[in-house]
């Protein structure tokens, strides 16, 4: 069956469908992770969006349900350049192509995804949709997709209650803005008792439950949406009580503490980006998936200094707070998928724990 890709601009592109046949209109952004496919499709941070796989040859291990960051699949929609339907992996319980039906994903393959990555990349994230009506009119599609924008998402992929992974070591309280699976784990492996909490909890609920340590998750669509989490995040920082934060988390505290983010022109997603600690002059490979970054020139350097910085496009990585007890990194240290360079950092933060205890 022909599927179409309409952007925002009047670009189309044809090509064949996949998954779901339902019309959907989403955020197209591009991943050039060269495997995780499965990390990827379950990251509630693409809650919103349209995924366009850079690498050209996807599906090829299978589905494997154990490396899932999520109970499921987040993306609304898609892209490939050629879908493997014959995956090769004893791990492999089903093929992407009966994944992306089960969860009513549409998708689109056989499109020239170097060329939408190139556009995307030259004009910034646009709007698209996808669809298997070949009567379209794009005339009448690009005022709804202008009209689109990714709202409620933060809110559509926590968790509806409180969680725990028991441990014996520090307790950690861990705000799920739209968490992947190996944040908890990282820190349960570490010996950590993890108790999730929805996004909406209250800091007074957090606090009073006496936790050594505050992790903030990462998570989907604009920071500045989530003006009741961001209100929460301040008290949760006037605590003293150590705190670690990671991408969405990241950009909520800067927000909270008098910074300032703003939308970049087509964001940071795969698991190759260079990022320098600029103490150590040591730099990462990290895993990143982000679309806002927060602004360098708004933050107080009374408050907070950059700790990382992207080596390619300069932009903040991370920011330590000059209380002693909180940082924050815009990558992904639990990676899944991506190098695990900076996993080091869940042992800074339990270093931070065992101080504030002695």
């Amino acid at each position: 069956m022909k599927a179409f890709l309409i952007l925002e601009d009047g670009h189309v592109f044809e090509g064949t469908s996949i998954g779901s046949a339902r019309e959907v209109i989403s955020e197209i952004v591009f991943n050039t992770s060269m495997t995780g496919y499965l990390e990827v499709l379950t990251d509630p941070s693409y809650a919103g969006q349209a995924v366009c796989m850079t690498y050209p040859l996807i599906g090829n291990y299978g589905i494997c349900y154990e490396d899932m960051e999520s109970k499921r699949p987040w993306p609304k929609g898609y892209i490939v350049r050629e879908l493997s339907r014959i995956p090769s992996n004893f791990r492999s319980r089903e093929s992407i192509q009966e994944f992306l039906e089960k969860y009513d994903i549409p998708g689109i393959a056989g499109i020239d995804t170097r060329s939408l990555t190139k556009l995307l990349r030259e004009k910034g994230t646009m709007n698209g949709m996808i669809t298997t009506n070949e009567k379209y009119n794009v005339d009448e599609i690009i005022p709804r997709l202008k009209e689109y924008k990714v709202t409620g998402v933060v809110m559509a992929t926590t968790c509806k209650e409180k969680e725990h992974l028991l441990g014996e070591g520090f307790k950690v309280a861990l705000m799920d803005l739209g968490a992947k699976n190996n944040i908890a784990r990282s820190l349960n492996e570490r010996g950590c008792d993890v108790t999730v909490y929805p996004a909406d909890t209250r800091a007074e609920d957090i606090l009073a439950a006496k936790p050594d340590g505050i992790m903030l998750s990462n998570g989907p669509g604009d920071p500045k949406e989530c003006t009741g989490i961001i209100e929460e995040i301040k008290k949760l920082y006037e605590s003293k009580v150590p705190m670690f934060a990671i991408c969405l988390g990241h950009q909520l505290t800067a927000l909270a503490t008098g910074a300032d983010t703003h939308k970049m022109k087509y964001g940071h997603r795969g698991g190759n980006h260079p990022v320098k600690d600029l103490k150590s002059g040591r730099v990462y490979i990290s895993s990143q998936n982000h679309g806002y970054v927060v602004d360098e020139e708004t933050i107080n350097p009374d408050i907070a200094e950059v700790a990382f910085i992207n080596v390619n496009d300069k932009t903040v990585e991370g920011l330590r707070y000059k209380n002693g007890n909180v940082f924050t990194v815009q990558f992904h240290p639990e990676a899944c998928p991506g190098p695990q360079d900076s996993g080091l950092l869940f042992d800074e933060f339990i270093t931070m724990m065992e101080s504030r205890r002695k």
